[in-house]
C-alpha cells in the first residue's frame, strides 16, 4: 500500500504543478487581453480561481509528507519521549478524523452539485461539480495520507520526509 499511495502523491503533486501553470497562463491571458486588445474575457477570473484551488488541494498530501504543514515543534521538543509519542498519536488520530470529515463533505458537495446541476454564479457558468472535484480528490488523498502516516507509525517506521529547511526536521 505504501508505494501505491506514494505514486498517488506524486500524481497529485504533478497535477498541482499543472494547475499552478494553468493559473499563471489564465491570469497572463487576462492581462494581455485587457492591455493589448482592450477586451475583457468574461470568466477568466473564475477559471484562475479554480486552478489555484486545485493547486492547493492537490498539493495537500505531498506537503504533509514533506512536513511542510505547520507542526508545533516548539511544544513537541519540550516534551519527554513518552509524552511526545502520546501527543503525536493524538494529533494524528485527530487529524485523520478531521480530514476524513472534510473529505466526506467535499465528496458530498460534488455529488449534490452534480445532481442539482449547480453552476457557477460568475460569467463562465461552469458546472460547479467540475472544480469541486479537484477539492474532493485532494481532501480524500489528504485523509489517506494521515491514514498512511498512522499505519507507518504502527509498523514502527517514520513516515514524514524531513528535508533541508523542512518544518519536520
Amino acid at each position: 500500500m505504501g508505494q501505491l499511495v506514494r505514486h498517488l502523491y506524486r500524481l497529485l503533486i504533478g497535477l498541482a504543478c499543472v494547475s499552478m501553470v494553468a493559473a499563471f497562463v489564465i491570469v497572463l491571458l487576462g492581462i494581455l487581453a485587457r492591455q493589448v486588445t482592450f477586451i475583457d474575457i468574461q470568466g477568466l477570473d473564475a477559471y484562475a480561481g479554480y486552478a489555484i484551488a486545485a493547486t492547493l488541494f492537490f498539493a495537500l498530501p505531498t506537503a504533509l509528507l514533506h512536513g511542510d504543514h505547520i507542526r508545533v515543534t516548539l511544544v513537541l521538543d519540550r516534551l519527554g519521549a513518552k509524552a511526545r509519542a502520546v501527543f503525536e498519536w493524538g494529533a494524528l488520530i485527530a487529524a485523520l478524523l478531521l480530514s476524513g470529515y472534510l473529505a466526506w463533505y467535499a465528496v458530498r458537495a460534488v455529488w449534490l452539485s452534480y445532481i442539482t446541476h449547480d453552476v457557477s454564479p460568475s460569467a463562465d457558468a461552469t458546472p460547479l461539480w467540475i472544480p469541486q472535484l479537484c477539492m474532493a480528490i485532494g481532501c480524500v488523498a489528504f485523509a489517506l495520507a494521515f491514514l498512511d502516516a498512522i499505519v507507518a507509525r504502527l509498523r514502527g517506521r517514520e513516515w514524514f520526509i524531513a528535508g533541508p529547511g523542512s518544518v519536520a526536521e
